[in-house]
């Protein structure tokens, strides 16, 4: 990206207004990242999660910013809007509440009042997760054995449950804010935003175990050669199209001939982006919170044997998540009846496949085809990471599962910054080149 081409963002008072707008959102989520829960031993925090650093509580910390990791008013982070969304989402693809279905057909009105549900809902998971947590503290195990919770009296609880809950509404908003005013997607950024942020940090660590010797040179470029590797694997499977030849015929409208030409319908190959990945961690994120009701019981004990993050069911539970959220999204967010319709509607046809309900059939079979490579591709850049990880010896988090989601959220950012730009006559981030992406909204349609 040439400096130049950089300028062109603010040359368009409306463009840098956005973006303006989304850095300062970002920089307020950040400040309430770092204001701790009064009532909490930050020495015995940063011991607690020094021990796991590797293990579930590591891995929520990642998408938390750091914030769960210093227990601060935003420790719950957008998960149980995420939660919430999904649930909806769901509800309204299973046709289980006459209600609901009926609002998901009512257009904007309609949406605007799912939006207060999930909402509400978001509330409710918020108070119910945020209570677990508070409960969790005095019974996890610190080395060296401090105590977390200076005094765990009522007034404790109280406030712990009411502070995180309202850091996560004050989230929830954030992020609609930057979507309805900023650019790209507020929830996604916000995760984005948190994961990036301990990137100094990762690499700082990084370069003092290659001093200290506990990690040799060799093995420090083969990490770096494989991020590399992954994330432009990564860059290629989230602009891959699969592009369906499209003809339309020639028709008269007045004196006017219209048609005649042929184009192409494209089908991205991992149409859901990111959406399905943080769908999945959100999703596995249900039982660690069940967990913290009573962290000492045999069935907790259980759960976080067979469900920590290095544990091979959990592993094959997050490739079906991923798989399984990757047809859920395309079920809602393409429908090839409409497609196949709309083509016929103004000459359009598949060359070789009959208008209609034969090329309805014919798109949803491609589509299945594509997402089913896409999906089992994206499975394999959230999973394979961790175990080359564990082969290395790297004594930090090094997931594919992060750099999907920073490396589709930048490039979606991107192509919506070109959008932008190109709308308003100016040259793009690249010089002719155009960054191809999508625009999508965590659990809506």
């Amino acid at each position: 990206m040439q400096t130049e081409n950089l300028t062109n963002v603010f040359k368009s008072k409306d463009l840098a207004k956005k973006v303006i707008f989304v850095l300062l959102a970002i920089a307020a989520y950040r400040l309430g990242a770092s204001i701790p829960i009064p009532g909490i031993n930050p020495d015995a925090i940063r011991a607690l999660f020094r021990a796991n650093q590797g293990g579930v509580l590591g891995f929520l910390d990642i998408f938390s910013g750091g914030a769960l990791g210093k227990l601060s008013i935003f420790s719950l982070g957008v998960m149980p809007y995420i939660n919430s969304s999904i649930i909806m989402s769901l509800v309204q693809g299973a046709h289980i509440f006459p209600y609901i279905e009926r609002l998901s057909k009512e257009g904007e009105t309609g949406r605007r009042k799912i939006t207060q549900i999930t909402r509400l809902f978001t509330l409710l998971l918020a108070v119910v997760q945020s209570l677990g947590l508070t409960l969790a503290l005095n019974h996890m195990p610190v080395p060296g054995g401090m105590p977390i919770v200076y005094n765990a009296d009522f007034s404790f609880y109280l406030t712990s449950v009411l502070s995180m809950t309202t850091g996560t509404v004050l989230i929830m908003w954030i992020g609609e804010q930057i979507t309805e005013r900023g650019i790209g997607n507020g929830i996604s950024l916000i995760i984005f935003t948190g994961i990036v942020d301990r990137l100094p940090k990762a690499i700082i660590d990084m370069l003092k175990l290659v001093q200290l010797e506990e990690i040799g040179i060799i093995s420090a470029l083969t990490i770096l050669a494989l991020i590399i590797v992954i994330m432009v694997f990564v860059v290629w499977l989230e602009t891959a199209q699969r592009k369906i030849p499209v003809q339309y015929a020639q028709r008269m409208v007045g004196r006017k001939m219209y048609g005649g030409v042929s184009t192409f319908l494209p089908l991205k190959v991992d149409q859901s982006g990111v959406i399905a990945v943080i769908f999945a961690i959100s999703f596995l994120t249900l039982p660690y919170t069940i967990t913290t009701f009573n962290p000492n019981s045999e069935f907790a004990h259980k759960i976080m044997t067979y469900m920590s993050h290095s544990s091979l069911l959990y592993q094959f539970v997050y490739m079906i998540l991923i798989v399984f959220f990757c047809y859920f999204y395309n079920s809602v967010a393409i429908n090839p009846k409409d497609l196949a319709d709309n083509m016929k509607k103004w000459g359009g046809f598949v060359p070789g496949i009959r208008p209609g309900e034969a090329t309805a059939n014919y798109i949803e079979g491609v589509l299945n085809k594509i997402t089913l490579g896409g999906a089992l591709a994206v499975s394999a850049i959230a999973i394979l990471p961790d175990y080359l990880r564990a082969k290395f010896n790297v004594p930090f988090y090094f997931g594919g599962t992060s750099l999907l989601i920073v490396v589709g959220v930048a490039l979606d950012t991107i192509a919506q910054l070109e959008a932008h730009l190109l709308m308003r006559n100016y040259d793009g981030l690249y010089k002719n080149k155009k960054i191809q992406g999508r625009w999508f909204n965590v659990g809506s349609k």
